[in-house]
């Protein structure tokens, strides 16, 4: 399966532990990441400064869902059973 053009909730939803171009302490869950285009496009991707949970974390049809709100609600959801009480 292929990422959905224009959604970019994983870039959102999820937190980032690893050091980021311009994050070097990650990102918090939630909050758009820095590398995130405007069309929603990583600016990071497949290159080596990529971190390693957003290099891992491959497209599946229940995660994402049929729209990025889907995608949002899932990420949300699994980031909080991941991490429960940040």
């Amino acid at each position: 399966m292929e990422c959905r053009p224009g959604c970019g909730a994983c870039c959102i939803a999820l937190s980032i532990s690893s050091p980021i171009p311009g994050l070097p302490a990650g990102k918090p869950a939630g909050v758009r990441c820095m590398q995130l285009t405007e069309v929603y496009l990583c600016r990071l991707h497949g290159t080596p400064d990529m971190p390693p949970v957003c290099a891992g974390l491959q497209p599946l049809e229940q995660m994402c869902g049929s729209s990025r709100g889907e995608a949002l609600a899932y990420l949300a959801g699994l980031e909080a059973s991941t991490f429960p009480g940040s």
